[in-house]
């Protein structure tokens, strides 16, 4: 078998951040990395679905809804996948840090958690969820302060695990910015 795009990301150099992993026609496959891989330091399940059910609620009510394919956890549990279809970089990173910012803020029952809703109700930490993404903020927030966006979000690699670069030329190290060495 074909060994397929996302195993062909090289993890020893993700760090904390928002990057576009891949792109296939005009749909987006934003990376949301909250935890540094393979470092020992995971999104708990409870969180981690917590995030899953604020994230995909808030993204497919806000102003981008129509843009977004989909919000999902990663299976190793150090962050999330947004799919999206004609936002920019800048548009898809405020999405991601207004959502974010309602996460760490959100007070009442969590959407769509109940027996009818989930198929895995009761495993929600929302205190939890909230720390995680109030974690996160300033990570995404200091990718937004940069005059120019494109210059933080790359795409990480592409099928045969080459660096291509997103929009411009690469800037000194960032939070969330991958080194191109």
């Amino acid at each position: 078998m074909e060994r397929i795009a996302s195993f062909c990301v090289d993890h020893t150099k993700l760090d904390r951040g928002m990057y576009l992993s891949r792109q296939d026609g005009d749909v987006l496959t934003w990376d949301i990395r909250m935890k540094k891989p393979n470092h020992g330091d995971y999104l708990t399940t409870g969180a981690a679905h917590t995030l899953e059910h604020l994230f995909a609620t808030y993204a497919r009510n806000s102003a981008f809804k129509d843009s977004v394919i989909y919000v999902g956890p990663m299976g190793c549990r150090t962050g999330f996948y947004l799919l999206t279809r004609g936002l920019t970089p800048a548009e898809a990173l405020e999405l991601t840090v207004e959502s974010f910012r309602f996460m760490a803020g959100f007070e009442g029952a969590v959407p769509g958690a109940s027996e009818v809703e989930c198929g895995n109700y009761r495993d929600m930490d929302l205190p939890a969820a909230k720390a995680e993404a109030a974690a996160m903020l300033p990570v995404l927030e200091a990718l937004t302060g940069d005059s120019n966006i494109g210059t933080l979000l790359w795409v990480v690699f592409d099928s045969v695990s080459t660096w291509l670069k997103a929009v411009s030329p690469p800037m000194p190290d960032s939070p969330g910015l991958v080194s191109r060495s």
